[in-house]
């Protein structure tokens, strides 16, 4: 096999690094809305619940029982509507509509000091939208980071994540996601919404976590479990939220 002198990899680089500029150019304002939003549930001592189905729920991985994260997250989990139960499987279902009420079964999300952030790239498949859309009926407030690109493509008449959420980050993640076209015929390459959507889910953490801090209350943060006295840091944390997220 000839390998030749293309910078690949370089290239994938750059293209992260123009889209995590775009981003903040021009999503600050939903950035520091949607914090604020997060601040505000975490000083009420209510919890951020995120959802997303396929590759999304990987977003509620990241932010759960994590190292230098907030405390304060409970993730939505439905196996099903993942991965590791079937790829295929979870594909389809995530295009159906009416799981909605099955995927918030079993989490007590209460309007008056929660948040829901719901995940989805292309933002029109039924399951994200109809989870925001459930819990918009409850009175929930709801996030969302998608990409608006994508989801311009949707059917006329199709309601996608971003006409239903009340703050929409923006991933400006092209249609397909893929960044790359590295040869004629082939196609598109290196997914852009997870490196970008992850950083976007730790800026807003961040900034309502040290917007918590502003205010004069401390935030609930967890330590890395090497970390001396980190266990007995976060097992006083666990007991504070260990009643409402059944997946520690």
């Amino acid at each position: 096999m000839m390998l030749g002198n293309r910078n690949f990899s370089g290239e994938y680089f750059a293209e992260i690094g123009r889209l995590l500029d775009t981003v903040i150019s021009s999503e600050s304002h939903a950035v520091n809305e949607a914090s604020a939003s997060v601040a505000k549930c975490f000083a009420n001592h209510g919890l951020l619940f995120i959802f997303g189905s396929g590759h999304s729920h990987m977003f509620a991985e990241e932010a759960f029982f994590r190292a230098g994260g907030a405390t304060r997250i409970c993730p939505i989990f439905k196996p099903p509507f993942m991965l590791h139960e079937g790829a295929l499987k979870s594909t389809t279902l995530e295009r159906e509509a009416g799981h909605a009420e099955e995927i918030l079964s079993g989490y007590t999300i209460d309007p008056q000091k929660d948040v829901l952030l719901v995940v989805s790239n292309s933002g029109k498949n039924a399951v994200p939208v109809e989870v925001a859309q459930t819990a918009q009926q409850r009175g929930i407030h709801t996030l969302a980071i998608t990409s608006r690109q994508y989801s311009a493509q949707a059917e006329d008449g199709v309601v996608t994540l971003a006409d239903v959420a009340d703050i929409v980050i923006d991933n400006h993640c092209p249609a397909g996601d893929a960044l790359m076209h590295i040869a004629e015929g082939v196609p598109a390459i290196g997914p852009g919404s997870t490196v970008v959507g992850l950083t976007i889910l730790n800026a807003v953490l961040v900034q309502a976590m040290g917007l918590v801090s502003e205010s004069g209350i401390a935030p609930d943060i967890f330590r890395s479990a090497g970390m001396d006295g980190a266990i007995e840091h976060n097992q006083k944390l666990v007991k504070q939220i260990e009643q409402r997220v059944p997946h520690l």
